[in-house]
Order: structure tokens, then sequence, then C-alpha cells
């Protein structure tokens, strides 16, 4: 449905749905996976306007939900989207990548441009930092939030660029079993790929944009992929190309939590669906945010344990790597 909207969450807070359906139009964009990708210009325009006005408000210690897509990261951002202080924007890629050309790595936004995967302090300009505060301040003014949640995974490679823009923000660092994950990808572009005349769009972007990126500014870089160099010049299949990112983004993950532990917190999926309510009351506590009965009601209502799916096809080098980085975090 439209911004994530069903009859129970319009039931459960019924004011949600105005600051749902002004993230969906006017900030988040939407990918060319999608038939409403004819939006976009109008999001577009409307950034770049509210970029020319005043700081509307000031934002305070963002909250984001970083990881790999289909590791629960869109239902944990429906169940504290319901939160009362929260004002939710779902993947708003368009809104970033209208203030940073560059970061658009599936190219639904800004496809003449060469995207990089990761950003660091030097990579973000004092006027892009001020963009983006009037972006986030102007969602927050007009949905009157007092906090922002902002759902996109991918950002688990620039949480240094992020923390440049707003030093107080809050990571929820998101992980699940990689069997689950993979091959919830593989049935994700199944599902919603789309082939036409002279393009391909699924899970890596307009024409394996993504995976080329993922590739050549990482899985080549990283001597830890070195076992996999040969692999990587041949056709590499769907399920080992979801295992890489996968291997790569929990890595950096590890990473990162190791960096800035003040900001970011570990969630297991496997946790959060057999300990609802404990685990959001961990989270909203890291957060800083009040607790608040009806999210936790609704995600009590939402949440559910899910049978381990059967194990991922992956090339020997792949695999040996795969296990690894499972044994790095506590998976059998």
């Amino acid at each position: 449905m439209i911004a994530q909207l069903d009859k129970n969450y319009i039931k459960q807070r019924p004011t949600k749905l105005f600051s749902r359906l002004i993230a969906y139009f006017f900030f988040e964009g939407r990918p060319y996976t999608t038939r409403g990708q004819w939006i976009n210009p109008l999001v577009f325009w409307l950034l770049n306007r509210i970029k020319h006005l005043p700081k509307l408000k000031h934002v305070k210690s963002p909250i984001y939900i970083i990881g790999v897509g289909r590791s629960g990261t869109t239902i944990l951002g429906k169940v504290l989207s319901m939160h009362q202080q929260i004002g939710y924007l779902n993947e708003p890629k368009a809104l970033w990548a209208s203030s940073i050309t560059n970061e658009d790595l599936i190219g639904s936004y800004q496809p003449n441009t060469i995207p990089k995967y990761c950003f660091n302090e030097q990579d973000i300009t004092d006027n892009q930092a001020k963009e983006l505060h009037k972006l986030y301040g102007a969602y927050q003014f007009i949905t009157q939030s007092e906090r922002i949640l902002d759902k996109y995974p991918e950002l688990i490679f620039r949480i240094p660029a992020v923390l440049k823009i707003f030093p107080d923000a809050k990571f929820l660092l998101l992980l699940r079993n990689g069997n689950d994950t993979c091959l919830s990808i593989d049935q994700w572009s199944e599902k919603l790929g789309k082939i036409e005349a002279d393009s391909t769009d699924d899970w890596w972007g307009r024409n394996d944009r993504k995976w080329k990126i993922l590739k050549s500014e990482i899985l080549a870089q990283d001597p830890n992929f070195k076992p996999i160099k040969e692999y990587l010049n041949t056709q590499v299949t769907h399920s080992n190309k979801a295992a890489l990112e996968w291997i790569a983004t929990m890595r950096m993950g590890i990473k990162m939590k190791k960096q800035f532990p003040e900001n970011i917190i570990e969630i297991k999926y496997e946790d959060l669906t057999e300990n609802v309510e404990k685990s959001l009351i961990n989270i909203l506590s890291f957060c800083n945010l009040e607790n608040d009965k009806k999210m936790l009601n609704y995600g009590k209502n939402i949440l559910e344990s899910k049978k381990s799916k059967s194990k991922i096809d992956l090339h020997p080098a792949v695999q040996k790597l795969f296990d690894e980085t499972m044994s790095m975090l506590n998976y059998t």
C-alpha cells in the first residue's frame, strides 16, 4: 500500500497518516522498480525550493536504521514510526541525492552521476550539511515531529559523513541470519525486478549500477576479499552478489560499532521478534525516547518470529567468507 499504510496502522494512530503521506509524496522519492517514479520531478522541485528557505526547525539527534535491506529494516521502521515523537522517512534517497549528487547507488534519481559507496567527513561540504539540516527540519516542521527516523540501510557505509552533518545521530544496526537475508533479496528481485528493452532494474539498481560500485570500490579494494578476486571477474550469480553485499555490510557494521560505540546499537532481528517488548524498550532507551504504549503494542502485534530459511547455495570462496562472517556475528 501507499507509504506502507494499512488499516491496522491507521487505526492504531490515525495522526500518523498525515506524516507518512507527506514523507511519501514530497520527501522520499520513488525508485524505478515502483510505479510511482512519475512523482520524482515534483519531489526534487520541492526539495530544491526548501533549500532556499530559512531553517524551519532545529534537528536533534536523528535516528537511522542501517544494515542490509531484507533483514527486517522495513518492519522495524514501521513499528518505530508509530512512536508519537517520531517522523518517519522510509529510504528518502531522493532527499539525499538532491544535495549529494554522487550518492545515488541505484541510479533512480541521479542516473548520470558516478556514485560512491563509502563517504567520509571530507566527502561532505558545509553547504551540503546545511541543506540536509533544512530538508530534515522542514519535514519535522510540517509534520510537527520531535525526532527524525530515517531508514536507509546503505548509510552504514557513510556513518562518518552522517556524523559530520548530525554529530548526535543514533544508528540502529540491524543484524539477521545471512541465509535468511540473502534468500529474501533473491525473492525481492524475482518479484519486483523490471526488465525493459534497454535497461534492467532490480535489487542492484539500473543495469547493475549498485553491484558494479560495490565490486570496484569495496570488494576489489579490501584485502579481506582477496580470495574471491578471480571469481569477481566471472559472471557472479545473484545469490553470490547478495551474499557478498551481506558480508561487506556486516563487516563494515562491526568496524563502525568499534569506532563509534556511543552512536550505534546492534539489534538482532531474531531477538527483536522473540523478545519484542524488551528489544523495543532497549531501542527507545538508546535513542532517548519515551516509552510509548501504543507503539509497543503495535510492535507486539506485527513482529513475529519466523523459522529460518534453508541454506543459500554459494561459490566455495564466497561460502568461506560467509561462514566466517556468520561466526563473527555469533550465528551458527
